[in-house]
């Protein structure tokens, strides 16, 4: 008698998981191997299903197809009310994409998403799913905001299972998760938040996003570091990454893009947040100097470039004698190890005594500047306050330092002197091998430098 071959049955084994990484381990650990965070390893249960085959992510079996004959498609952007949001996502929301959005709490993610739902409710249906917060809640802020079209609707609700089963039924054209942590599918046994939640959760809504065509914003909760909470691969899964920043007490915030796979990365939109809402800032440059004293020393502009658009903003330094035998120092908004090489290189080409003094220096309005144009501004915002000597309030500094004392090039010099010119500067310093090809306005002087010294010659005489 011929035995008829059984289905093989699902084998659950329990494995532990860091909540940090997502590194897996058959042993519990007290300090993870993989990014060093102790105490984060959780006991879960896994199940691996037996599968005969794997399906693309829209659920249907593929083959492999030459690149020749795919056809191009052309993806058609749907415009929100806020310009610096679509600026963000590359020129618009795209059908079919899934994008995380990252911030500390209470820094206005879920405003901006509210803000943009009843936005995109006038171009078509907008499903607002709430883990964390009621529908009554999420009706108050919205009262706040303004008007709500018919096409929003809120569900509050955090099981994975029946959110498919309303997005089935109501097949809407945007779907918000808040938060991704707080959904939880009932086929993991794990808790809310895991791992295995998470990663469980997000390639179900990937498949539901690229199956019904389906734009979909998750937001994710961040950890004391400052990167989003839950494994790396979730950024590795989703389309768009966008971090929502800014300082608690300061009303700017900036939207910012590291990943995005329909437009440019590093793109940033700056907001205000008001009672009504965020409000867009189309000039940041302006916002950012309004408020700077004229001949107050320690204080330097430069021309930064964030994602594709040229900034100016004031970096400001307080240079005085140390009380105890350790200088100390102290960044906002700049990098740390940045400004202690620039002072280094201070202290040994220009002879500037900065060991026994204290430093403490900040980027004004709460922006953060990290690229290395930077660094011209803030030699030159040290040195004024360590001379007591102010600087021309209508002259800005670009270049980049390096350990010998050089001013190296910069990318986009010419992009970075149009907006100085127009902004009213009439002076900017700029290293000497970017000028190269480069159209000068009429209204605003170029003047071209090799070292810091030299610099600090012309600027302080």
């Amino acid at each position: 008698m011929i035995k008829e071959e059984e289905e093989p049955i699902a084998k659950k084994r329990t494995t532990f998981v860091c909540q940090e990484c997502g590194y897996n381990s058959p042993k519990y650990l007290g300090r993870c191997p993989n990014c060093s965070a102790w105490s984060s390893f959780v006991e879960e249960v896994e199940t691996a299903e037996v599968k005969n085959a794997r399906v693309s992510l829209t659920g249907e079996k593929t083959k492999p197809v030459k690149l020749t004959d795919i056809a191009a498609i052309k993806v058609n952007r749907i415009q929100t009310g806020l310009g610096e949001f679509n600026r963000v996502l590359g020129g618009g929301v795209v059908p079919g994409s899934l994008v995380l959005i990252g911030g500390d709490p209470g820094i206005g993610k879920s405003t901006l998403l509210l803000q943009v739902s009843t936005q995109l409710a006038h171009k078509g249906t907008v499903l607002y799913v709430s883990g964390e917060e009621s529908a009554e809640q999420i009706k108050l802020r919205s009262e706040r905001l303004g008007d709500i079209d018919n096409a929003f609707y809120l569900y509050a609700e955090t099981n994975m299972q029946l959110i498919r089963t309303e997005i089935e039924k109501l097949q809407p054209d945007f779907l918000i998760i808040d938060s991704i942590q707080t959904i939880m599918s009932p086929e993991i046994s794990s808790v809310q938040g895991s791992v295995s939640q998470v990663r469980e959760v997000t390639a179900e809504l990937m498949q539901l996003a690229k199956t019904n065509n389906m734009a979909v914003f998750i937001v994710g909760h961040v950890t004391k570091e400052g990167t989003i909470a839950g494994p790396r691969m979730l950024e590795h899964m989703v389309d768009t990454v966008l971090y929502f920043e800014g300082e608690r007490h300061h009303t700017f915030r900036i939207l910012r893009a590291v990943k995005n796979r329909f437009g440019s990365t590093n793109e940033i939109g700056i907001f205000e947040m008001r009672a009504s809402g965020l409000a867009e800032i189309l000039n940041p440059s302006q916002v950012f100097l309004e408020e700077r004293l004229d001949g107050a020393t320690g204080s330097a502009i430069v021309v930064t470039i964030e994602g594709s658009r040229p900034i100016l903003a004031e970096l400001q330094a307080l240079v005085t004698p140390s009380v105890f035998g350790n200088a100390k120092r102290t960044t906002t908004g700049l990098d740390f190890n940045r400004v202690s090489l620039i002072m280094a290189v201070l202290e040994k080409r220009c002879g500037l005594l900065l060991q026994n003094q204290d430093a403490y220096l900040k980027s004004a309005g709460g922006v953060r500047l990290d690229e290395p144009a930077i660094d011209l501004a803030v030699a030159v915002a040290l040195a004024s306050s360590y001379k007591e000597e102010p600087t021309d309030p209508k002259t800005a500094f670009i270049g980049e330092i390096g350990l010998t004392g050089e001013i190296r090039r910069v990318n986009r010099i010419e992009q970075r002197i149009k907006e100085a010119a127009k902004l009213g500067f009439t002076k900017v310093y700029v290293p000497k091998n970017s000028l190269q090809g480069v159209e000068i306005p009429e209204t605003i002087q170029v003047i071209a430098v090799r070292t810091v010294s030299e610099v600090l010659k012309k600027v302080f005489g």
